[in-house]
């Protein structure tokens, strides 16, 4: 139990700082090459900071512990939405005033009900995998052209975070780092194939040990993937958002988030669904269950986006309550507690018309700011 419990704790830590290792080689080499700061936020960071996600899932659906691969993508972007998002706005409320952001939440609820629809058959295919891939392909490539039309203010941001003259992220002691030239390539490459090999030594013992806990409490690989593994590869996430809140770069802690989910669903799962002999199975529980919270989770930030364009902090609240709601489940589910169709019959006529009635008063909240807007310009 003990050995066990440690592994999974040095597989977090390896790739935590295996990621930012990662994050920082990859985005130094970014800025080095020409690729501006906005991109190096959206698509490196973003990605660097799912990489353990990438490498735990990869090396679930290798070793055929497949519940770990797909629990642990759609619980990680439960927890994101709901934990990350919920948490950082707690500290701050995220402002958002990216356009290409706006974008990227209907993207990710079309991704998500995307990955519903191809999971119905009870697996995700190799084929399946291929169009996953060539979909986060696309998308890398439309937020690259997108960039060069956003406005000025969040450029600004993203190059105060991420650009060469602004980055007080990188120690002044790590040589090279701070420097252009044939040097700082050299140090950047070391440093990234370092973050890489800690990820894949952390993901081996992170799943070994997530293994052997779920044997030894007689639980389902799925439920590990879904709890345990979701929320630490998620910890890089939530170290970023929450940094990020707090120094008031509001589009980078929203921004990280849902390109995070978006990583996961598209390049993850597709990657696992290539790498997996005979594609990734799609548990049941998963397909009616964790699928449509998942979903849900994307549908939630469209109400908040599309009209107020912030997360303020009571929404936080309610955000950080619904991940608490589906932990409860997972844990009366797996306990097959006596108490469980009574919780659920007290979210469905509870929890569920409250969220519904609260989502209208917002829309209905943001059609009326509309209104005011275009009255306010005619006159």
């Amino acid at each position: 139990m003990l050995l066990s419990l440690g592994m999974i704790l040095i597989g977090f830590i390896l790739l935590t700082y295996g990621a930012d290792l990662l994050v920082k080689g990859a985005g130094r080499l970014a800025l080095l090459v020409g690729i501006s700061p906005l991109v190096v936020g959206l698509t490196v960071v973003a990605f660097g900071t799912s990489a353990p996600e990438a490498a735990v899932s990869l090396k679930s659906a290798l070793i055929g512990k497949v519940g770990i691969t797909v629990g642990n993508v759609v619980g990680s972007n439960i927890f994101n939405t709901f934990v990350v998002l919920g948490v950082a706005s707690l500290i701050a409320p995220l402002v958002v005033h990216a356009q290409v952001i706006r974008k990227e939440v209907p993207l990710l609820v079309g991704a998500s009900f995307l990955l519903l629809v191809l999971s119905l058959d009870g697996v995700i295919s190799r084929w399946d995998g291929v169009l996953l891939f060539v979909l986060i392909v696309a998308y890398t490539w439309w937020s690259i052209h997108s960039s060069r039309r956003e406005s000025s203010d969040v450029s600004d941001e993203y190059g105060q975070r991420f650009g060469e003259e602004h980055d007080h992220s990188i120690p002044d002691e790590v040589p090279g780092l701070k420097q252009t030239g044939p040097k700082a390539v050299f140090v950047n490459l070391f440093l990234l194939c370092i973050g890489v090999g800690m990820l894949i030594f952390g993901s081996n013992v992170l799943v070994n040990g997530a293994v052997a806990i779920a044997e030894l409490f007689g639980v389902s690989d799925l439920i590990i993937g879904l709890t345990i593994v979701s929320i630490g590869t998620s910890l890089p996430e939530l170290a970023t958002s929450i940094m990020a809140g707090i120094r008031g770069e509001r589009d980078i802690a929203v921004g990280n988030a849902v390109g995070s989910s978006l990583f996961n669903i598209l390049a993850v799962l597709g990657l696992s669904g290539l790498a997996s002999p005979s594609g990734v199975p799609v548990a049941s529980s998963t397909l009616h269950v964790d699928l449509p919270v998942m979903i849900f989770s994307a549908l939630a930030c469209l109400p908040v986006f599309l009209t107020s364009h912030k997360i303020s902090r009571g929404e936080g609240v309610a955000f950080v309550l619904y991940y608490c709601i589906y932990i409860a489940y997972l844990i009366l589910d797996a306990a097959a507690s006596p108490h469980l169709f009574l919780f659920i019959r007290l979210v469905l006529y509870i929890v569920v018309p409250l969220t519904v009635i609260f989502a209208a008063y917002l829309l209905i909240k943001g059609i009326r700011q509309h209104r005011r807007g275009e009255y306010t310009l005619k006159r």
